[in-house]
């Protein structure tokens, strides 16, 4: 039913993890990995792409009304296609310059989240061989991230992942390669900034905008409270006066404004865990939670899952990357692959 990855030194195969904040591209032949938020600047005048990756974010909040800033990628899918296909062209290209021959196109493991559909499904497919890719083998992200921490998934005990990204947070409960139990939530680091924002507007009268935001959350958010209390000062725009001001707020003020969102977050690995099987929660009562995603380094927040589930949790190594570790680890296991893989729907 699959077609077999083929492996030489002219076969270009690469590993992609298309995300809603962050795209990583990893080409394990050549060792080249690139991360770049996923963002793309247009000329509306022209319909030409300005800036891709880390040159379109430092426009975000700054560009004229002729700079489109377009996120193309909303809770983890495609919203824009033709952006979409122009951003991974972009990408695909980039590891183009690493060849001195004219390279082929290569084939692309991408990871998808876990309630797409079929629609959706064919969106990221098709852009990615708009894009220049040969093949196309689409991957749970779950599974992608369990692969990349090194998670015994084929095993019959269970593994429970807990994913929170840029848009969506994934949490499964895998087992026999495959999710046993789900629960995806549209809700995760963007929806932190966003609280931040909405707090800090409705608390202190401060328009501040998504990037100051982001820093806020880095630097002083946390799940739980702090061993030492720390503060930041801020500037944005007086909302009475309209003009330029700096306040200071504390690590306790964000950690309010985040309360919301990750008491969704705990609420819903709670529910995956009351439709899991018990025998598979008596396995993850013993092994504990794996929590991985860029916005796992909330700082606290594993062990505010931990406290509400009464479970242990673990960040797994660099949580930013499993994904794109996972697809370029099957790249070059075919076997697992064709195990994993979501049918395509062109086939």
């Amino acid at each position: 039913m699959f077609h077999k990855m083929r492996h030489n030194k002219l076969i270009r195969n690469l590993a992609i993890d298309l995300g809603t904040c962050k795209t990583m591209l990893s080409e394990p032949q050549s060792g080249l990995f690139l991360n770049e938020p996923t963002i793309v600047a247009v000329n509306k005048k022209t319909d030409q792409i300005l800036a891709v990756g880390e040159a379109a974010k430092v426009m975000v909040g700054k560009n004229p009304a002729y700079i489109e800033i377009v996120k193309p990628l909303v809770d983890g899918v495609v919203s824009d296609f033709e952006v979409t296909e122009k951003l991974l062209k972009y990408f695909i290209d980039q590891t183009q310059e690493n060849n001195f021959f004219l390279a082929p196109k290569p084939a692309v493991i991408i990871g998808i989240p876990l309630d797409i559909t079929e629609v959706e499904k064919k969106a990221v497919e098709d852009a990615a061989k708009s894009a220049g890719a040969r093949q196309v083998f689409l991957v749970e992200e779950p599974t992608l991230s369990a692969i990349g921490a090194q998670l015994p998934i084929m095993e019959a005990t269970a593994t429970m992942l807990v994913d929170v990204g840029g848009g969506i947070t994934e949490i499964a409960v895998l087992a026999l390669g495959g999710c046993v139990a789900w629960k995806t939530l549209r809700l995760a680091g963007n929806a932190f900034d966003d609280e931040i924002i909405q707090y800090i507007r409705e608390e202190f009268n401060l328009l501040i905008g998504e990037q100051l935001a982001e820093e806020i959350k880095i630097k002083i958010g946390s799940a739980i409270p702090r061993p030492q209390p720390l503060t930041m000062a801020i500037r944005g725009r007086d909302l009475i006066d309209g003009l330029p001001k700096e306040i200071e707020i504390s690590d306790e003020h964000i950690r309010e404004a985040l309360s919301r969102p990750v008491g969704q977050i705990i609420d819903n690995i709670k529910a995956a865990l009351e439709v899991t099987p018990p025998e598979l929660v008596a396995d993850i009562y013993e092994r504990g939670i794996m929590l991985t995603g860029g916005s796992a380094l909330l700082n606290g927040l594993d062990q505010a899952i931990a406290r509400a589930t009464k479970i242990g949790v673990h960040i797994v190594d660099d949580p930013i990357s499993t994904v794109v570790r996972g697809a370029a680890h099957l790249l070059s296991d075919s076997e697992l692959l064709n195990k994993i893989v979501v049918p395509s729907l062109a086939e």
